[in-house]
């Protein structure tokens, strides 16, 4: 009878140590996954119609980059506009600083042109929520001065990691096509004023909409 009660005793305990293991261990499950979903991005992942651009440069080739509107959709359609119109055809890549980034867009060649308005600027500190383009190699964003709502028609391509203009500045493409060029061009020759000493010429800059509806451009500032 004692050896019955010692064995019943035994089996007892066995049962209750493997029901609070199991119990334990769901609770560290479930722990580690809420953990690791509060811990992801907004990261953007392309979805949907997607317009492509084809930068065409002059002796060098063409860069292709595609162009999301669900990360910036006002820039991506003045982008667009500027583009069918024939605005980007003859203008120069002004501005190249290595491991950096290439602009381009300014009429005046200088730094200082546009197209004579301006688009509010679609990026985390100038209150605009969207998902999040990192400033990384090969992403297209809009150039501006201090005032977040100044961005015209200038615009960059990454050429190199640039993490700290997120939030700051408008990524709204990323080169798919032709990241060997943009090497290529972010290693010219280039003056104290970071220009090329011989200028890179865009021939144009062609859409494909890919079944995309634009919307006509919002202007802050004409």
């Amino acid at each position: 009878m004692k050896n019955l009660m010692v064995l019943l005793a035994v089996v007892v305990i066995a049962f209750v140590a493997v029901f609070v293991f199991q119990n334990i261990g769901k609770n560290t499950t479930t722990d580690e996954t809420t953990q690791e979903t509060s811990g992801q991005t907004t990261a953007y992942v392309p979805s949907g119609s997607i317009p492509t651009a084809t930068i065409t440069i002059e002796g060098y080739g063409d860069i292709v980059a595609e162009l999301y509107p669900e990360v910036a959709p006002n820039t991506v359609n003045n982008f667009i506009a500027l583009a069918e119109a024939g605005y980007y055809d003859g203008l120069t890549f002004h501005r190249i600083i290595k491991d950096f980034m290439i602009q381009g867009g300014d009429p005046e060649g200088t730094g200082g042109g546009g197209p004579g308005y301006a688009i509010a600027g679609e990026f985390a500190q100038n209150g605009f929520q969207g998902p999040t383009l990192s400033h990384e190699v090969g992403v297209l964003s809009m150039a501006r001065t201090n005032d977040p709502n100044s961005a015209g028609s200038q615009f960059f391509i990454v050429s190199g990691q640039a993490g700290h203009l997120d939030g700051q500045y408008a990524s709204f493409g990323k080169v798919v096509e032709g990241l060997d060029i943009v090497e290529q061009l972010q290693n010219v020759e280039t003056n104290n004023s970071d220009a090329p000493i011989t200028p890179v010429i865009m021939s144009q800059i062609a859409i494909d909409l890919n079944g995309y509806t634009p919307a006509e451009v919002v202007k802050v500032s004409e």
